[in-house]
């Protein structure tokens, strides 16, 4: 298998950063050359020889005289064609002469992957969608039409081909790992599907370095199929955190810790890779280690805790939360003292997800010191005293003590705290009632926003449904400005609940609020949600407005309305009449977005049918 990428390249070439880069199988890269008459001489007096018109010039001066300009000096022989036969003559004249060099060692063969490859008609279309990635070949700017957009189908395909359990075709695995590499939402599907081989490559080729610090599941069964929620990010853009900059030990890959057999004793194997190994190989070993044996995995990142990098510390800290249990409590109550402030605070985030350690008390104490039944009231109310101050004790839980601009200090506070307590300590707190009843009760001061946002937040945090089913409300609410984020809370809820809440609020309110939400439901979108959604597009085309002005909606129904739907939409691509008092030529452009959406459909439903092996049950159309 041939490495892409590692191309010799000839000529001159212009840095990223400005600098000159020579390559190096350029004259003045080589130490030594041999002249006609088998004497050795160095570059720059090889250089000298060069040919008829430039004798004496050096591959130097040949090389400034090109990148000036003949228009800023005059060039060697007296014209741009003379300096170029020139550097041809010098060009051929070094190959010629160039001694031979030591063969390196050669690579290890890439290891196999058994799993099987695609049907041809669906590797076919997978090279179709490649080809269309942002910034490759196929790709172009300027208005979509009615085409759909091929970039965006690419990660519901390789999602598919996973599902299936196939692998990459050899061919394709330079593509891949491109795409990957230029799009951080397609690198999990994208190197999944690559497998080992695309590790293999990926040593061999510094742009795909990447892929060496991502941890993939073992290869060579098919995964369960579940509903997942779609990605709303356009193609080509970067997920919030996740950057192409190498981090320090970002070089090698993490080995495959699944077969490193039992690690009740942590064998030799193991520790030997834990103390040894590269940054990313230990971190993919301690959560391999963690899934096995999460005391086992503790006690290995304990024996080295106090003498790794606080970057590092981070993430292995991180990493516990996949197995995250209360055996885990006193080494995250040690590392409330750590000397860097973002260990302190995820420690702390990581205790509180577990109710019964200290931390959880401590927390619940401090809360209901703050937010207590109102004792002045005649009818049940909540008081809330914020705190007046934040001490050494809130700050090593984790506390923050200076608030973001525009917040003040004593409700900065109170969120933190209220966020961080088990939601289990309200019900005691207010006389046995449930979580709708407490969501439901008067706050005293003007204190409900910030009590009610802080309430959200530990819902998300502790992932409960009861809360989120409180604090969100019902559908056909307006929803409370400030008081939390109901696309999260919407995520909180089981699947089948999320879609029936998203379309009644949709069929409630519209879609001016609704991207957000749509894009927490499972994929694909089921019958009252899908229903809801054309619906609303259809009632927003008949009052004559633009349709870019759903463009993240049309864009979700593209990539979640089932492929079944196509038939059904056919009738909204035509080009309706005008509306008294519409956008002028509106109803042309909302036909090209059915048009546009309905050959997408049809496309998924292709793509999906090649997949599994069958015949594409969508007709000639269905290509593109």
């Amino acid at each position: 298998m041939r490495a892409q990428g590692l191309r010799p390249v000839h000529g001159v070439e212009r840095a990223r950063g400005g600098a000159v880069v020579t390559p190096v199988n350029s004259p003045s890269s080589a130490p030594e050359s041999a002249d006609s008459a088998g004497t050795v001489a160095t570059s720059d007096s090889a250089g000298t020889a060069a040919g008829a018109g430039t004798s004496g010039v050096t591959w130097g001066e040949l090389v400034t005289a090109a990148l000036l300009g003949s228009e800023r000096r005059t060039p060697p022989g007296g014209s741009p064609s003379a300096l170029l036969d020139a550097a041809a003559v010098e060009t051929v004249r070094h190959r010629a002469g160039l001694l031979p060099a030591t063969a390196g060692p050669r690579p290890d063969p890439a290891p196999e992957d058994p799993r099987p490859a695609p049907p041809a008609a669906a590797s076919r279309r997978l090279t179709l969608l490649l080809a269309d990635r942002p910034g490759g070949p196929g790709a172009g700017g300027g208005r979509r039409g009615t085409a759909p957009d091929l970039a965006e189908l690419l990660p519901q395909w390789l999602a598919a081909a996973n599902e299936h359990g196939y692998r990459a075709p050899e061919a394709q695995l330079p593509a891949l790992l491109d795409a990957a590499r230029a799009r951080s939402d397609l690198r999990a599907g994208a190197l999944e599907f690559a497998g080992p081989r695309a590790m293999w490559l990926a040593r061999l080729n510094p742009e795909w370095k990447f892929a060496l610090r991502h941890r993939t599941p073992p290869h060579g069964r098919p995964r369960q199929r579940q509903a997942t929620p779609p990605a709303a990010a356009p193609a080509g853009q970067q997920e919030p955190g996740t950057s192409d900059t190498e981090g320090p030990g970002d070089t090698e890959s993490p080995s495959d810790t699944e077969g490193l057999g039992d690690t009740e004793e942590l064998g030799g194997e193991v520790r030997r890779l834990w103390d040894e190994g590269l940054f990313a190989e230990r971190v993919a070993l301690l959560a391999s280690v963690r899934r096995r044996d999460p005391a086992a995995g503790l006690a290995l990142l304990a024996g080295t805790w106090t003498s790794e990098r606080a970057e590092d510390r981070l993430m292995f800290l991180d990493s516990l939360r996949e197995s995250l249990g209360d055996g885990d409590e006193e080494f995250l109550e040690q590392a409330l003292s750590d000397r860097s402030r973002t260990v302190r605070a995820t420690a702390a985030e990581l205790l509180g997800s577990l109710p019964r350690s200290a931390f959880a008390a401590r927390m619940a104490a401090r809360a209901r010191a703050y937010v207590a039944p109102d004792p002045l009231s005649t009818s049940p109310r909540i008081s809330v005293e914020a705190p007046h101050e934040c001490d050494a004790a809130m700050q090593r839980d984790g506390v923050v003590p200076k608030p973001p601009p525009g917040r003040g200090e004593r409700a900065w506070w109170l969120g933190q705290l209220v966020e961080a307590a088990p939601l289990s300590v309200w019900p005691g707190q207010f006389g046995g009632r449930g979580p709708r009843e407490i969501v439901a009760l008067p706050v005293a001061d003007e204190w409900q926003r910030d009590l009610h946002a802080a309430w959200c937040r530990a819902t998300v945090r502790q992932r409960d449904v009861e809360w989120s089913r409180a604090l969100i409300g019902p559908p056909t609410d307006p929803p409370e400005e400030g008081a939390g984020d109901a696309a999260r809370l919407l995520g909180v809820l089981p699947g089948p609940e999320r879609s029936e809440w998203a379309a009644r609020f949709i069929e409630a309110h519209g879609l001016s609020d609704a991207f957000r939400l749509l894009g927490m439901c499972a994929v694909p979108w089921g019958e009252p949600l899908g229903r809801a959604v054309v619906d609303a597009l259809e009632i927003a085309r008949d009052a004559g407005s633009y349709p870019w002005s759903f463009s993240g909606v049309l864009g979700l129904a593209e990539r979640c309305l089932p492929p079944t739907d196509a038939g059904r939409l056919e009738p909204l691509a035509a080009v309706p009449d005008e509306p008294e008092g519409g956008s002028p030529g509106a109803g042309a452009y909302w036909a090209e977005a059915f048009q546009r959406l309905v050959a997408t459909l049809r496309l998924r439903g292709a793509m999906l049918a090649e997949l599994r092996g069958e015949h594409d049950e969508f007709g000639e159309g269905s290509e593109e």
